[in-house]
């Protein structure tokens, strides 16, 4: 963390930046080793290019702050008192030295930039979170080591689902079997909403698990990931229920064409945009371009949907140490949908897999 941390008091210096407040649970996590949910509380760090950071934080975490390993400064405060009343305290006469100062714009509220700006004598206003997504872009070894544990959960998430499947279940039946077996493993928290959809439903991109029951002929997609030490993952797989029909077939190997299109591209260099570009001349040339209506993935880390958005647009490049999702889909609402999804890294001989439930067509009994 400390290393972490240097890197942006150099960034700060590089850019002329007197003060920075690192306001986002994920950045605090990254820069001190602690996660949490502050809900309405503020949390953040405030760092200089020439003295030591201090950390912001409601004072029933305090305690846990320092147990993860932070040793610097802690202003921990209680309900009733004013935490920038405190961190006006803390930079003092200071405040009167600082021309520019630097947040996280999509994460700062209008109201606390205000809160914030008020410390000081009018200063110039700079956005550093493009930094700090640049920074955690590439994972270091622990961090790799943990979204493999995150991904050998979600595959076992999956898992649990096809054991769940049986003629007449509902999709919210499987959906809570597949959380408990989760519960049972230490999962306290999934990455998003847990996806089960049967049929037609499946033909709903972002579809919403109900009551929908399960009956022979539908396609069954899984959308699931875990939160686990600080790190997501997120996998979809998509299998036929008992019989499946041509059409149907045909669908499913043009998506899983299109995805491995795509990670024959993945490797050091490849241009991001290409990925997503490769995916869907494969879905476009067999007839579906009109039914494959999202990107080809995200970044993943902290965030399930975190920096790059791995778009046709995105002309930055892959590097060494990126993990990201690769998920093509195509989506007939009559028929239902495919969607394959597998999280990525990029490593020094092109690329590595992390979900690792086999994504050929499957025919469930």
């Amino acid at each position: 963390m400390k290393q972490r941390i240097e890197q942006v008091v150099t960034y700060l210096k590089e850019q002329s930046i007197d003060a920075a407040f690192i306001n986002s649970a994920e950045n605090f996590f990254y820069l001190t080793g602690f996660h949490t949910e502050p809900h309405e509380r503020l949390l953040g760090l405030l760092v200089f290019p020439e003295r030591a950071p201090i950390a912001f934080i409601p004072g029933m975490e305090a305690g846990q702050l320092k147990e993860a390993g932070w040793t610097g400064e802690i202003i921990g405060y209680a309900d009733h008192e004013d935490p920038w009343e405190l961190m006006g305290e803390k930079i003092g006469n200071e405040n009167t030295s600082v021309k520019t100062v630097g947040f996280e714009k999509q994460v700062l509220s209008y109201g606390r930039s205000e809160s914030f700006m008020s410390l000081f004598n009018e200063p110039a206003v700079t956005d550093i979170e493009g930094h700090l997504n640049e920074m955690r872009v590439v994972k270091d070894e622990g961090e790799i080591a943990v979204l493999k544990e995150a991904a050998e959960l979600a595959d076992f998430g999956v898992q649990a689902g096809l054991d769940a499947l049986q003629e007449g279940i509902i999709e919210m039946e499987v959906l809570a079997k597949i959380e408990y077996e989760l519960k049972k493993k230490g999962v306290s928290e999934m990455s998003f909403s847990t996806m089960v959809l049967f049929g037609e439903k499946s033909g709903q991109p972002h579809g919403n698990p109900g009551g929908r029951r399960l009956k022979d002929g539908d396609f069954v997609l899984f959308d699931l990931g875990v939160v686990w030490k600080g790190y997501t993952s997120d996998i979809t797989r998509t299998f036929a229920y008992r019989s499946v029909t041509s059409e149907q077939k045909k669908i499913y190997q043009t998506v899983l064409q299109a995805l491995e299109a795509s990670l024959a591209l993945c490797r050091a260099g490849t241009r991001i945009g290409d990925l997503d570009q490769a995916a869907r001349k494969v879905i476009t040339d067999a007839g579906y371009g009109e039914l494959f209506p999202h990107r080809i993935g995200h970044g993943l880390g902290i965030n399930v949907h975190e920096f790059p958005s791995m778009s046709h647009l995105n002309d930055g490049i892959l590097k060494e140490g990126m993990t990201f999702t690769i998920e093509p889909g195509i989506y007939d609402p009559a028929i239902g949908g495919v969607r394959l999804e597998e999280d990525v890294l990029i490593t020094d001989k092109g690329y590595e897999t992390l979900t690792k439930i086999p994504r050929h067509l499957q025919i469930i009994e």
